[in-house]
C-alpha cells in the first residue's frame, strides 16, 4: 500500500512540475531591430552539440555546433553540412530559427544530421546551466542539449 501511496503523489508532483512549466505558445518575439543587434547569453558563442534528447549521444564526422550572430543570423554544422538561417530571440527565453537553408553533400549520417537540424527547427525556448544550453519544444519536451564551446 505504501508503494502505491508514494507512486500517486510522485504522479501528482510530476503533473503540477508539468503544468507550472508548460504555457500556452504566445506571440511574443523579439527580431533584431533594422540596424539593431541580438544581446544574451547565446548570443556570439559557440555551441557544440552534446546530447539529443535527453540521453542520446550522435557519432558523426564532425561535431555539430551552432553560432547566433548579434546580426540575428545563425550558422554552423549539422555534423556533415553547413547550415545558415536567422534567429528570433523573446521574453521568457523564447527561440526561433527560421529561413534554415544547407549545403547538400552526401554523409553515412545523414538521418542523423536531419535530427540536428530538426531540433533547431522545432526549438521553441531554451534554458541556460553553466556551460549548458538545452533547448525545449513547444511542448516543453527536451529536444536536446549543447555546451559552450571553449
Amino acid at each position: 500500500m505504501k508503494g502505491q501511496t508514494r507512486n500517486v503523489l510522485l504522479g501528482i508532483g510530476l503533473a503540477l512540475l508539468v503544468s507550472a512549466c508548460s504555457s500556452a505558445p504566445q506571440q511574443e518575439r523579439t527580431d533584431a531591430p533594422q540596424g539593431g543587434t541580438l544581446s544574451g547569453p547565446v548570443v556570439e558563442q559557440r555551441w557544440n552539440l552534446l546530447l539529443v534528447g535527453t540521453d542520446e549521444r550522435l557519432s558523426m564526422p564532425e561535431t555539430p555546433y551552432f553560432r547566433i550572430g548579434r546580426d540575428g543570423k545563425v550558422s554552423g554544422s549539422d555534423g556533415c553540412n553547413q547550415f545558415t538561417g536567422k534567429v528570433s530571440l523573446g521574453e521568457s527565453q523564447r527561440i526561433e530559427f527560421s529561413e534554415l537553408a544547407s549545403t547538400r553533400m552526401a554523409c553515412p549520417n545523414m538521418e542523423d544530421a536531419k535530427r540536428v537540424t530538426d531540433m533547431l527547427d522545432t526549438a521553441y525556448r531554451y534554458l541556460i546551466d553553466h556551460d549548458r544550453l538545452v533547448f525545449f519544444g513547444p511542448d516543453s519536451r527536451v529536444l536536446g542539449g549543447w555546451r559552450e564551446a571553449n
